[in-house]
């Protein structure tokens, strides 16, 4: 292909060379550089691919594209495009390159503090039901048909987003949910193509701080702009922030949430609690008229489901689809229900900081357990003070923690437990501290009382522990399985 097709629509300055030079692929990672590509120039946090400029174009690359000057050897043959911003090329030739997938696709695209991933899966099961056949582009993984891809990233770079569209059409798909994270939206990931579906969950402070967002305004602001690249945009009403979040939007405006004033509301919330099980029932009205059950705890699970439901009614799925799919939809580590016993209730959640610990376990004091039990870890060589801050909410909330190991990565696992206790001890709560994670699962197990509930949190649906760079098998779901196969006294 040409670059100059690839341009299309772009402003740009072709600086050295021709845009009529052909090119064979397109690539951004510069160990990735051989003959005839055209490689992008990204300036990253703790790199700038401008300095590999002359190394690609030594190695046959047909043409690179800059957005600042760059030095090449005079025999260099390369043409050489000048942009105001590669990332927004990047994203802008990809679609170009594999012809615009996107626009063959109805195209979900979901934003928030909280709420993504289980919104997301939410929505493809109530649209599979109802006969459609759905793409998932997320923190867990993307699905194509069949395929399962392990996610590296919430929102992939703008090249690989586009070939998972591209085989999403290949595969017959004809509608793909995707989370979009905010950093996705401030490096232009999702810039070429339009979503017809812009939701926002719910907006706390989060990811600020180095090579993330300077402040919370910054992450609020790169949140709204979601709403300038849809058609039409489903907010959480109840949200204090969606009116600043919605800012100079160009889409149609919708809302959901338990307030009057939601155009699609939650009514008469009831909690349901049976052995094993913790869940919601309630009346939708306003848009939609119907009663749901969801089997997950909580207001956030309201939430979630009625951000569902309002996608969901724009692809006319019927009123029985919606109720079974909800009832049914189980989503991988987040408040996932694990029966060992009809004594007490299970679940492992992703909560992996502290204001997502306090989210849950303040939601699983509403079902008023015997005890709430958590047993959880903290991440090496991550911020210390996540460490004090989640030990101080178990130690207020729990009536029971159990600390152990998380993914250490290269500190001592000692050390990181040694601080989650200096948070402990400012409160009066119970804890025993076990390292090793399973023995710290059983000993949970072993001990459970009847009407208790027990969260496994930190870990989710990650399946591996990271020790000294190396990532061991873990699955939480697979000890489990290990203990009551070895036998645990007390269930």
């Amino acid at each position: 292909m040409k670059v100059r097709d690839l341009l299309e629509d772009l402003e740009y300055t072709c600086v050295r060379g021709t845009v009529d030079t052909d090119v064979e692929s397109l690539v951004y990672d510069s160990k990735k550089v051989g003959p005839g590509c055209l490689f992008f120039c990204i300036e990253g946090a703790n790199f700038d691919g401008h300095t590999f400029a002359a190394e690609a174009a030594g190695k046959g690359a047909a043409a690179l594209v800059v957005s600042k000057p760059v030095e090449l050897p005079e025999d260099t043959r390369a043409a050489v495009i000048q942009v105001k911003d590669t990332r927004y090329a990047m994203a802008r030739l990809s679609a170009a390159w594999f012809g615009h997938p996107a626009e063959k696709l109805k195209v979900i695209g979901i934003t928030g503090t909280k709420g993504k991933t289980t919104t997301t899966y939410l929505v493809k099961s109530i649209l599979e039901d109802a006969g459609y056949r759905v793409g998932l582009v997320g923190t867990i993984e993307v699905i194509i048909g069949d395929t399962h891809i392990h996610a590296e990233n919430t929102t992939p770079e703008s090249y690989l987003l586009q070939k998972y569209f591209a085989e999403m059409v290949e595969a017959g798909l004809d509608t793909v949910v995707m989370e979009v994270s905010s950093q996705a939206l401030m490096l232009r990931r999702t810039q070429g193509f339009v979503f017809d579906y812009g939701i926002f969950t719910n907006l706390e402070p989060d990811h600020i701080g180095p090579n993330e967002h300077s402040s919370f305004e910054d992450y609020m602001a790169c949140k709204s702009l979601l709403f300038r690249q849809c058609r039409v945009g489903i907010v959480n009403g109840d949200d204090s922030h969606w009116r600043e979040v919605t800012k100079g939007h160009t889409c149609e405006l919708e809302n959901f949430g338990l307030g009057e004033h939601c155009m699609l509301r939650a009514e008469n919330l009831e909690l349901v609690h049976t052995p094993g099980e913790l869940g919601v029932r309630f009346h939708v009205a306003g848009l939609l008229d119907l009663d749901v059950e969801v089997q997950t705890p909580g207001k956030f699970s309201v939430y979630n489901a009625l951000a569902a439901m309002a996608i969901c009614r724009h692809f006319k799925v019927k009123d029985e689809d919606i109720r079974r799919a909800l009832l049914n939809a189980r989503v991988k580590g987040r408040i996932e229900m694990v029966k060992v016993s009809d004594r007490f209730t299970l679940l492992i959640d992703y909560a992996h900081n502290a204001m997502a610990l306090e989210s849950l376990l303040t939601t699983l004091r509403e079902y008023r357990p015997n005890r709430l039990v958590c047993l959880f870890g903290c991440g090496g060589n991550r911020s210390r003070q996540r460490r004090f801050e989640m030990g101080e909410i178990s130690g207020k909330l729990a009536d029971l923690t159990i600390i152990t190991s998380d993914n250490p990565r290269f500190e001592e696992p000692q050390a990181i437990l040694d601080d989650i206790r200096a948070g402990m001890e400012k409160t009066t709560g119970r804890y025993v501290e076990i390292c090793d994670r399973k023995e710290a699962i059983k000993y949970a197990i072993s001990h459970g009382q009847e009407g208790d509930i027990i969260v496994l949190a930190g870990k989710g649906h990650e399946d591996y522990q990271e020790i000294r760079g190396v990532k061991y098998p873990m699955d939480e779901r697979v000890l489990i399985r290990e203990i009551l196969e070895e036998g645990v006294a007390h269930i």
